[in-house]
């Protein structure tokens, strides 16, 4: 199976991580190793533990890396498993992390994973398909308030209620099965002059639904605060969103690691005894610039943040 990844942010990431020949460094989500490839070639004797769930990833890692595979662990886990992985494989300090989110191009192209709106294919949307919760469970079985709720938080989409309510009003007599009927169903939920503009309708739906189905808000600000203690001091982490919803929390998580106390302002001393974990390196993001959008559109979205342990 033809694996197509493009890395974005390649040059700025390798930047980023401040890369020492001897490090230990994590790439959480591996997918066509692109960035992982450009790591391991900066590494004497150093390691890269290349993590994602998805088994057909880890396949093209294999393939990609292989010159340089003694220098190279794999391990099929979601990177929120973080402190068991590291444990299993008896590391207790590692020198960078990198964590690009969000769904690969190869996942995307790939049809009968469900992810893309403009394929018709079985409702799946699973970035680990040994998990049992997919998008068709979502779509047919998610009471309506529960479903809009989804769809206005992690879709951004201001037709949440109707989307939800046009969902439930055809699984009545139907279960929805494909990506197909479903972007028909949302078509028909936003009105026509809502839809003349913009994305095409069924991408935030579509979005939401993928977040939800693989708990991708609900690990990050742990998984951030997970990573940071395993850091060596100058270690940096990198991480690439896709989402604004990804972004603030990214950005909101580094900010509480960079403060010494978080105190209300009214106490007279400190009594929390928190300690500065983290200095932030980008202020603002880091975007793709001009060259790169010009040859991967898909990354248009994309937002780097970089932190490092104090």
């Amino acid at each position: 199976m033809d694996f197509k990844h493009v890395s974005v942010l390649l040059n700025e990431v390798i930047d980023g991580l401040n890369i020492c020949e001897d490090g230990i460094y994590i790439d959480g989500t591996i997918g066509g190793a692109g960035h992982s490839k450009e790591i391991v070639k900066r590494l004497k004797n150093g390691h890269l533990i290349g993590i994602d769930q998805d088994t057909n990833a880890l396949q093209k890692a294999e393939e990609e890396l292989k010159q340089y595979i003694e220098k190279v662990t794999l391990v099929h886990d979601n990177f929120s498993n973080i402190s068991n992985i590291l444990s299993r494989l008896n590391i207790n300090a590692i020198d960078g992390v990198l964590l690009d989110l969000g769904v690969s191009s190869h996942q995307l192209d790939v049809a009968e994973r469900g992810f893309s709106y403009k394929k018709d294919a079985f409702l799946d949307m699973r970035m680990d398909r040994t998990k049992d919760l997919n998008a068709w469970d979502v779509v047919n079985k998610y009471p309506e308030d529960k479903l809009a709720k989804i769809i206005r938080e992690y879709g951004e989409e201001r037709w949440a209620s109707r989307i939800a309510k046009f969902i439930v009003e055809h699984r009545k007599n139907n279960n929805i099965n494909t990506t197909g009927q479903l972007v028909e169903i949302i078509k028909k939920a936003i009105p026509k002059g809502a839809r003349k503009d913009g994305p095409h309708p069924a991408k935030r739906t579509f979005q939401a639904i993928r977040i939800e189905v693989n708990n991708e808000l609900g690990i990050l600000e742990q998984t951030i605060k997970d990573i940071v203690k395993f850091l060596n001091k100058g270690g940096r982490i990198c991480i690439i969103t896709f989402h604004s919803l990804e972004d603030r929390i990214v950005k909101e998580t580094f900010k509480e690691l960079s403060l010494d106390c978080i105190c209300p302002p009214e106490l007279p001393v400190c009594m929390c005894d928190k300690k500065r974990e983290l200095k932030v390196i980008t202020k603002k993001p880091i975007l793709p610039s001009s060259e790169e959008l010009s040859e991967n559109p898909r990354a248009r979205s994309a937002k780097l943040r970089i932190a490092e342990k104090v």
